[in-house]
């Protein structure tokens, strides 16, 4: 089948997406870091989102979007840039939007930025946060240089000997990725600066910030952020490490089915 791009209007990247094009609100999906969009189907997501019009999203560095190999690349305006972009491409004026992890951080920025294309804000171990010193925690220390040295199985390696349980779905997201597009995006995410807390009461949105209870750092700023945005709900995912948020996908849907339902437009949107 053939996947459909889009081109990022402010550099030129190509980003790809796939489009379910179904009757009900536009839900835009955006995968984590060294993940694709394959992972929402490999992990059961779309099914459960059937009567929704689910957008899946190739951020910039993986899947089948554009790999830069330059770490300005990867700059969050950019990253921002290259949803709206699948969005006016799709017509969609505004969407809900789900991300997990970096996927998430995305997700704030847009709320921030483009307050008015983002109807609501679901956040699966995500942060509004900058992630400076981070990443090697989530991941294992040497990972960018694993990512350069050894390609993509020395880095799906690290992490089973960092201890991640790797499903064969996540698996075969990393693997497909491009190593030195991956350690661009991360050298860049090592400096890129996050929202300030004074920014969260601005975003009146309505958002479902989850993490799990194994996810320290996530947690703690899942919870702040929930406190500090006016129209926030926060849910502990009870058991689950970074790496495990999404899978078993079941009762992280029982949360968000709900909450998109809830937010229903009589537009379909």
């Amino acid at each position: 089948m053939t996947v459909p791009f889009v081109t990022n209007p402010l550099d030129g990247t190509p980003i790809a997406y796939d489009d379910s094009g179904g009757d009900g609100p536009a839900v835009v999906l955006l995968h984590g870091s060294a993940l694709s969009r394959a992972i929402w189907r490999g992990l059961g997501y779309t099914p459960a989102l059937a009567g929704f019009r689910t957008v899946r999203i190739d951020l910039r560095g993986h899947g089948r979007s554009g790999k830069p190999h330059h770490p300005d690349a990867y700059r969050m305006p950019l990253v921002a840039a290259d949803v709206t972009a699948v969005m006016d491409g799709l017509g969609l004026e505004a969407a809900h939007v789900v991300g997990y992890s970096f996927g998430a951080r995305v997700g704030f920025t847009l709320a921030a930025t483009v307050p008015g294309r983002i109807r609501t804000l679901a956040t699966l171990g995500g942060t509004y946060r900058a992630q400076a010193g981070q990443i090697a925690q989530l991941f294992f220390d040497g990972y960018a240089q694993a990512l350069r040295d050894g390609g993509m199985p020395a880095f799906v390696a690290g992490l089973q000997g960092a201890g991640w349980t790797v499903d064969p779905a996540t698996r075969a997201a990393f693997l497909a990725n491009d190593p030195l597009a991956l350690a661009a995006y991360f050298e860049r995410t090592e400096v890129e600066p996050g929202l300030s807390e004074f920014l969260l009461p601005q975003l009146r949105l309505p958002a479902l910030l989850l993490a799990g209870t194994r996810d320290g750092q996530r947690l703690r700023e899942s919870r702040q952020a929930a406190d500090l945005m006016p129209n926030a709900r926060f849910v502990e995912l009870p058991g689950r490490t970074h790496a495990g948020t999404l899978a078993p996908a079941g009762p992280v849907l029982g949360h968000l089915v709900p909450f998109l339902e809830g937010n229903w437009r009589p537009n379909g949107n």
